[in-house]
């Protein structure tokens, strides 16, 4: 979609046109004849039923109504300004996906974007939600498909440079969105890992690594090594580092370079990033093993928050540590009671070869600690069906040890662009659920209950000290089918969060 701001007056506008109206005080401006007023009013007042053929949002103020001004039509959007700003927000880009059904309903491709009685943020939210709406992954697909091609916003509301950065946090949602839809045959390890290192040769401040199948083995990685022992593909370990408050290259806020200063310390993104999870040894039913495309969505997710960092030139300083691989049950495959030797020397028995997000996070974040000197650690992952199991597909389960603070920021940042946050508990009595009798740790809990915790805490452990969020997004990650403004596929939730995180620093 291609985004401009003009100068848009509603009343003499000939083409197609959305207009927002969210305050009555607006009333007296509104491109509409005098009948049209008055159904908008008895609709607004909840007096208007629906007529045959014209779409409804909910009752009350929040609707979309569409009239034809031939040749032209125009999408009226009346929403509730009342409301808490964040849920002002949120229901517009819900009414956005009613709108874009409209539009393609009718074929419309270019169309201006207006309103009376309305904010910048409430603006930005209708242009969100067009754009994450507009989605769908076509790449496979013989014959084209429906896409909003041009989108002019009234300059009223924002500056040319605040329309780009928005425009470029978009443009990394899409390419996360991609990534985890593409099918494994097409996206492995390899493949993605030559696409982060691409992208990141493009990008001012960010810096890329890739570790080979050698490189891992001599760094003892072997949960990675493990779980990729029953794949032809080779397994890569992706470390993209971006300094927005001065060159990536001199490496003087490593800590292997002797940084210590806590304004220096740089926030480590982990991303679990497993191509294609099969279970294993321990395989998945049919019917639990179609979209596992999507388990390296967290890996896809830390990335694009960090190009979207680089793109608007945050002044942070941001690693991601992407360990990447596919579990097959092939070759000389990991098995349930083998015993792996960790990054940092923990032991884990293997309990179910399908639990392995977990053992090549572990030696990710492991290799945060050891090698840099972060002021906090936040891991995403697709972990746990016990966590869509407690919370749906509304929101992201988090546990967090020593950062109540970090965690707190981003349930704020969370209700702002609703990627919400629910936080489960880390007693400690949790730690008995994977204590090993011939290991350290099993990679499992001995019980079915808790099966979300007892993962967190597994992964607690090798964040030692060092603060730790844990964001498990197995319910958001990737729709079955279409849900609000997402349509079926990849959604590239939790970048807006994480991103809006990074914002706040």
């Amino acid at each position: 979609m291609i985004y401009s701001l003009q100068d848009i007056n509603p009343k003499t506008y000939e083409g197609d046109m959305i207009f927002m109206y969210g305050d009555e005080s607006a009333e007296r401006v509104l491109p509409l004849g005098k009948r049209e007023v008055e159904l908008v009013k008895r609709r607004r007042s909840g007096e208007w039923r629906a007529e045959s053929g014209e779409r409804r949002a909910e009752s009350g103020k929040d609707f979309v109504v569409a009239f034809d001004r031939l040749p032209s039509r125009l999408y009226f959007v009346s929403f509730d300004s009342e409301r808490k700003g964040a849920e002002v927000q949120e229901r517009l880009r819900l009414l956005a996906a009613e709108v874009l059904r409209l539009l393609e309903r009718d074929g419309v491709r270019e169309v201006a974007l207006c309103g009376e009685g309305t904010l910048p943020e409430e603006v930005a939210a209708m242009v969100e939600g067009l754009t994450l709406a507009d989605y769908s992954f076509d790449r496979y697909k013989s014959k084209e498909c429906y896409h909003l091609e041009r989108l002019a916003v009234s300059r009223v509301f924002f500056s040319e440079e605040e329309l780009e950065s928005q425009r470029r946090l978009w443009n990394r949602i899409y390419w996360c969105r991609e990534w985890v839809n593409m099918p494994v045959a097409d996206l492995n390890a390899e493949r993605f890992a030559d696409e982060l290192e691409a992208v990141a040769k493009d990008l001012e401040g960010v810096r890329c690594t890739v570790m080979d199948r050698k490189k891992i083995e001599s760094l003892r990685m072997g949960g990675l090594l493990g779980v990729n022992r029953g794949s032809v593909d080779e397994p890569r370990f992706v470390v993209l580092e971006y300094d927005g408050c001065a060159g990536v290259e001199s490496g003087e806020w490593r800590a292997e370079s002797g940084a210590g200063a806590p304004g220096e310390r740089p926030i480590v993104l982990v991303g679990k990033g497993v191509m294609y999870d099969t279970g294993g040894l321990n395989i998945k039913p049919d019917d639990y093993m179609q979209e596992m495309k999507s388990d390296m969505a967290g890996a896809a997710t830390m990335a694009s928050v960090v190009f979207a960092a680089a793109d608007n030139r945050l002044p942070v300083r941001v690693v991601a540590l992407l360990p990447l691989t596919d579990n097959r049950p092939g070759g000389n495959a990991y098995a349930a009671d083998d015993i792996l030797t960790m990054y940092d020397g923990t032991t884990v028995e293997v309990v179910n070869t399908d639990a392995e997000g977990r053992l090549i996070l572990a030696d990710a974040i492991a290799y945060g600690v050891k090698n840099y000197n972060p002021r906090v650690i936040i891991d995403a992952a697709t972990l746990t069906g016990a966590a869509v199991r407690a919370i749906s597909t509304f929101g992201i389960a988090a546990m967090q040890t020593n950062a109540e603070r970090e965690l707190e920021m981003l349930k704020i940042v969370g209700e702002e662009v609703h990627e919400r946050l629910v936080e489960f508990p880390m007693w400690k009595e949790y730690d008995e659920l994977i204590r090993s009798e011939y290991a350290d740790l099993r990679n499992c809990g001995t019980t079915p209950q808790a099966g979300t915790i007892t993962a967190g805490k597994f992964l607690a452990h090798f964040a030692k000290d060092v603060p730790y969020v844990h964001l498990d997004i197995a319910g958001v990650a990737y729709f079955t089918k279409a849900q609000g403004y997402y349509r079926a596929g990849a959604s590239g939730y939790g970048t807006r969060l994480l991103y809006g995180f990074l914002q706040m620093q």
